[in-house]
């Protein structure tokens, strides 16, 4: 059985000033120009990654594996319309000349948005379609933020959705794709899915899958995999970032050859969803409360954790905003670190200057005029590094990673890290590598939103979701939507639950 795979993974913001080019994929990708074949099973093996799932799962089930294309691009502005095309291009030269296959697996994330598709990956997994005919079956694993369309639904035999948030399960749900897809091609299974559509947006912070409510929502996502007929089963909460017709929640599951039993399902975890709608919608917290509540602390306590997810790079934030910084240096607090600032400039500056060093910095807010100001003032060089780690944390742990050159900025008994890469702090190796051990911080200031959790919710006294501005805050009052669908909760108050569904 020969079986190829595929990635193109971007997550759009629109509201983000920067578009995406080919060059932001080839830099993120680490994959070469040329995104394929053996690279990509020398930098996937054996990580927690979907790639590493495909990997391991083909291995397991002695199928082969043939990977074509992996490229991904940090979340950002759109993407422009050259270098979708000449990602997509390649994807579909090299599927044809891969010719024949018994399957195809896709590895999406499923709110990618360019100059021509509102519904990128809807166009990518048509195109794949239109070669492969309706005969060789296409599974397609998603983010647990894509925002899922019937187009997507319609076009693929299986849509797979990560579980948690933290993004710990990708290994998981790469394999679970080649075990179903085997099953598919082998005739063991018909998949009929259910999708449905809620009129409902949802904001990062609870959407978090090691909370209340997500965590029992999630519960029975797996319970209804394990112990019914779904083959599978996929809460989608949405990218509210992407002003599009369908960005939001959806379910789907998928049964073999029974559409009562899919559809009955997918109302079940709909109707589920839809009674934690409120639920579901955060509470933020300003820095100057979160710095009174670290000073109620004794030291020992465990570090205070302020989420600055408003400047998550992670959901296409530039990552250089100084609100909460410039608050820490007023405040004379003791023992705050605020990371990782994305600022070539400064950390140019620092790498020229030396460590021990002092110099006169202009420290973040460079991108844009909605994250802060940029914090001048004099700062002693503490450490630098050339950013280069390994994941050592649940979440994409053994996956090589590089933030470019980075240094560690004091100022007072504040210390902040620059780096040259946006990248978003998810795994306290990254901060390691800098000489700072976060255990012992009284206050970390993280640029992410959730994904900081997998990793850090353990040493923390407490985590704080910031009340800071930026074009990931989890505010829906701060945004103009103009594509999305209406009515949707809870932009409009009186909805009901009418969900589209194919």
């Amino acid at each position: 059985m020969r079986i190829a795979s595929a990635g193109i993974q971007h997550e759009t913001n629109t509201f983000a000033n920067t578009p995406t080019t080919l060059a932001d994929f080839e830099r993120d990708s680490e994959c070469g120009p040329d995104f394929a074949g053996d690279r990509i099973r020398q930098r996937y093996a054996s990580t927690n990654t979907i790639h590493g799932g495909y990997l391991q799962g083909a291995s397991e089930c002695d199928v082969e594996l043939s990977p074509l294309l992996c490229a991904r691009a940090q979340p950002g502005g759109l993407v422009d319309r050259d270098g979708f095309e000449r990602l997509v291009g390649l994807l579909t030269h090299r599927l044809q000349a891969d010719l024949p296959l018994d399957g195809v697996l896709l590895d999406l994330h499923g709110a990618m948005v360019t100059d021509d598709h509102q519904d990128a990956e809807g166009e990518i997994i048509s195109r794949v379609r239109d070669i492969l005919g309706n005969d060789v079956p296409v599974v397609v694993t998603l983010d647990l933020h894509a925002n899922i369309t019937s187009r997507m639904a319609a076009a693929a035999d299986l849509l797979i959705g990560f579980e948690t948030y933290p993004h710990v399960d990708m290994r998981d749900r790469g394999i679970e794709a080649v075990r179903l897809l085997v099953q598919i091609v082998r005739g063991e299974v018909r998949p009929i899915q259910a999708f449905k559509q809620l009129p409902l947006v949802t904001l990062p912070p609870k959407q978090c899958t090691l909370r209340e409510p997500m965590q029992s929502l999630m519960n029975q996502v797996a319970r209804l995999k394990s112990t019914s007929d779904a083959l599978t089963a996929t809460i989608s909460m949405g990218f509210p970032f992407a002003d599009i017709h369908d960005a939001g929640v959806s379910v789907l599951v998928a049964t073999d050859n029974d559409a009562i039993a899919a559809d009955r399902h997918a109302d079940e975890l709909a109707d589920r969803v839809w009674a934690l709608r409120d639920a579901l919608q955060p509470e933020l917290t300003s820095i100057d409360d979160a710095i009174e509540f670290a000073n109620g602390l004794p030291s020992a306590a465990g570090p205070v954790i302020f989420a600055d997810g408003s400047d998550n790079p992670g959901g296409g934030a530039p990552c250089d905003g100084t609100v909460a910084l410039r608050a820490l240096i007023d405040a004379e607090f003791q023992d705050a670190v605020v990371g990782i600032l994305c600022d070539p400039e400064t950390v140019a500056q620092a790498h020229n200057a030396g460590v021990g060093t002092l110099i006169d910095a202009r420290i973040g807010a460079k991108t844009d005029d909605r994250h802060g100001t940029p914090v001048a003032t004099r700062a002693h060089v503490r450490t630098l590094s050339d950013g280069r780690f390994v994941h050592q944390g649940p979440m994409r742990n053994g996956l090589p990673g590089d933030f470019g050159r980075m240094a560690t900025l004091e100022i007072g008994d504040v210390r902040v890290v620059v780096s040259e890469r946006r990248t978003q702090l998810l795994d306290a190796e990254m901060l390691r590598i800098v000489g700072i051990t976060p255990e012992r911080c009284r206050l970390l200031v993280v640029k992410s939103a959730v994904h900081f959790r997998a990793d850090f919710e353990a040493m923390a006294s407490a985590i704080f979701d910031a009340d800071t501005p930026g074009i990931h805050r989890p505010d829906f009052e701060c945004f103009e939507y103009r594509k999305l669908r209406r009515p949707v909760y809870p932009l409009d108050r009186n909805v009901t639950r009418s969900p589209e569904s194919t």
